[in-house]
């Protein structure tokens, strides 16, 4: 049976369905595929798609998101390709759709993420399956946000995601949206994933810098380096996964910000 969908994107697929072939180039709806339950229909990923982990070597791997081996998928003739706009390039999303049909998602923010693991569900044949994801991350996020306020967790943050040279997620995007869920205020006022120097750090006097575990893997010691030009804020390491990771990984990201939060009060 042929339905059509319409994707993130506005743009309309039709696929046969319920689907059987399916390659996911994006590791969090990777994973949250195989939280819906999609086992023997996932049989391509990227290899980032790390979770769930004895899932991940069992698959082919089809190089990454933003280089994807695309004679290898057309080997693998799938029946959906689901991909991300932001995650994903876009000659190479085009010229997979000129073959298979390929389902994006766009998200910027938490409501935007349940929206999609709703429509994957509604994809895939698995609405059930999606709804109560959904239901665990709204009950979660509502109590994060209502424990931010109480605590009067207000804090001026930076969130940094590359070294050399220091990039940051800025305005219109998932981890702005996250951080503001837990009761912080982004300094940077651009949009997307500037580059800022340590000392147009130091002018928007963040009280609190976050160093991403990705997609750079900042450690220990470079929090010095920063702490140094900052010597005011408080600089945490954190796990990249829970603050930019807008499929299943949400329901993990609830216990995490619980915890998280006990550290800015």
């Amino acid at each position: 049976m042929q339905k059509s969908f319409t994707d993130g994107m506005g743009r309309e697929v039709t696929i046969n369905f319920p689907p059987k072939r399916i390659v996911s180039i994006v590791p969090s709806q990777t994973e949250l595929l195989f939280d819906l339950g999609l086992d023997s229909e996932i049989i391509g990923l990227t290899k980032f798609c790390i979770h769930p982990i004895e899932k991940f070597a069992e698959r082919t791997k089809v190089g990454g998101t933003k280089k994807l081996n695309i004679d290898l998928i057309k080997d693998l003739k799938p029946d959906l390709i689901i991909g991300n706009k932001e995650e994903n390039t876009q000659s190479d999303v085009e010229e997979l759709a000129e073959h298979f049909p390929v389902w994006m998602s766009d998200i910027f923010t938490l409501e935007d993420a349940m929206r999609t693991i709703s429509e994957i569900g509604t994809l895939v044949d698995r609405t059930p399956e999606a709804s109560y994801l959904n239901h665990l991350i709204s009950a979660g996020f509502k109590d994060l946000k209502s424990l931010a306020l109480q605590h009067r967790i207000d804090k001026k943050v930076a969130y940094l995601i590359w070294r050399k040279p220091y990039m940051v997620a800025g305005k219109n995007t998932f981890i702005d949206d996250i951080l503001l869920a837990n009761g912080m205020t982004n300094v940077i006022q651009q949009e997307r994933y500037p580059e800022v120097t340590l000392t147009q750090l130091v002018e928007q006097d963040p009280q609190l810098v976050l160093l991403s575990s990705e997609p750079f893997p900042f450690k220990e010691k470079h929090i010095e380096e920063i702490q140094e030009a900052l010597p005011k804020a408080k600089i945490m390491l954190v796990d990249g996964e829970m603050f930019s990771w807008y499929g299943s990984r949400l329901v993990k990201a609830v216990q995490y910000f619980f915890e998280f939060q006990k550290q800015l009060y």
